[in-house]
């Protein structure tokens, strides 16, 4: 990364391509989380026992990873900023098609289907915030990141009403479909032109406009085609663990916070959305807190402390559960994993030997991988113990942050 900058050096392209990531992540989170407080609902129609549903949420993670590997050459050839939009209208329209589907077999097709666009998505915005990043020449994807939680909370409050006041999933769901196309074609305006460049790029040169410095760059760390050493790729899967611990958590309260609430500890749906809410309004203050925390501390230093305290918060949640201590709970833990993913992403996109975006790549397939494990898994041990029981991935997640944290760098990356 460069020299840091000041707020009033940077450059105006920068500044817009900065809110036009932003509402890419925005839109990413709302798309999904507008369906997540549905779930229940969908699940009691559609007649699925815990396991059955746990198994048709596993298809987003297939999805993904039957293209998830498509990510880097569709960005090398059609650039980060389009394929971030194209996926994020596309997934917006599948999870309206999950939310609708009249069978499991259609409800588990059309989630393939989200995880498949959500996989294109989460790359591409990923790899052009750090591009922004670069040019800015300090931390600011934990406060993209935060936004994506932003998306969460306004998407998770949204689905919430709507479920409390009984709206036609149909109505509901297409009218943010139509909202995240229309904010996001608007908002590809923003993003820098151009391939992505594979060395650092210069705030001070106009790359909105497609300048001769978008151009992959000469021999160095990032445009050299380097082979990949052993050593590198033990970094890669130990960054994907940890960036997994976070995802984890985030599934654990998307998937199955509103089921866990309403089913066993008894509160009703607008209530039982607070659990997701919650863990995502934390996550949202952490990330927006984010960057300054990690300039300041350094990354490894903030994925400890994250991890001590989500460990702290749910592990005393589930130990003596209530419906108030479990949303406290969740909290703790969206808060103590905000900085995972964008941190891990950020260590990841800076490994030696690797083609542009092929860190992130594959980063992204071994967290969508993950999935396939999680949402089954806490599902038959929902359907044998209880889902409480289930949830105890949460603090292990945790556990393993504190192990392997020493990989992340001391400060950002």
């Amino acid at each position: 990364m460069t020299a840091p900058r000041e707020r009033g050096m940077v450059a105006p392209h920068l500044r817009r391509a900065r809110l036009g990531v932003t509402l890419l992540f925005f839109t990413n989170a709302v798309a999904w989380a507008n369906l997540v407080p549905r779930l229940p609902e969908v699940r009691t129609e559609l007649g699925l026992s815990y396991t059955q549903f746990g198994l048709a949420i596993a298809m987003m993670p297939v999805g993904a990873l039957t293209l998830g590997l498509a990510a880097a050459p569709l960005i090398r050839r059609f650039h980060s900023g389009n394929v971030a939009t194209a996926g994020a209208i596309a997934l917006a329209v599948a999870s309206a098609l999950a939310g609708v589907a009249p069978t499991g077999i259609l409800f588990a097709g059309a989630l393939f289907l989200a995880g498949a666009f959500d996989s294109l998505t989460d790359v591409a915005q990923n790899s052009h915030g750090l591009r922004v990043q670069r040019g800015y020449g300090r931390s600011i994807l934990n406060a993209m990141h935060g936004v994506w939680s932003m998306g969460a909370v306004v998407g998770g409050l949204t689905g919430g009403a709507a479920a409390g006041l009984g709206l036609p999933l149909s109505a509901h769901l297409g009218v943010v479909a139509a909202l995240v196309a229309i904010i996001n074609v608007a908002g590809h305006r923003l993003l820098m032109r151009g391939p992505d460049p594979r060395g650092d790029v210069s705030a001070s040169t106009p790359e909105a406009h497609g300048s001769p410095s978008d151009a992959p760059a000469g021999p160095g760390p990032r445009g050299a085609r380097t082979s990949v050493s052993g050593r590198t790729w033990a970094l890669l899967v130990a960054l994907g663990i940890i960036a997994m611990s976070g995802t984890w958590v985030e599934d654990a309260g998307a998937t199955w916070g509103a089921s866990y609430l309403r089913d066993e500890l008894g509160a009703i749906a607008s209530i039982a959305a607070l659990g997701f809410v919650s863990l995502q309004a934390m996550q949202m203050v952490g990330r927006l807190t984010g960057d300054r925390m990690v300039d300041r501390w350094g990354q490894r230093a903030v994925a400890r402390a994250g991890a001590a305290i989500g460990l702290a918060g749910m592990g005393t949640a589930l130990a003596f559960p209530t419906v108030w201590g479990t949303v406290i709970g969740f909290g703790a833990a969206g808060f103590g994993v905000a900085t995972l993913i964008p941190s891990a992403m950020a260590a990841a996109d800076d490994l030696p030997g690797f083609k542009h975006g092929s860190a992130l790549t594959y980063m992204g397939w071994l967290l969508r991988a993950s999935f396939l494990v999680s949402p089954p898994l806490v599902g038959l041990i929902a359907d044998a113990t209880g889902i409480r029981y289930g949830l105890m991935l949460m603090p292990l997640s945790a556990v393993a942050v504190l192990i392997l944290a020493r990989v992340l760098p001391r400060a950002a990356t």
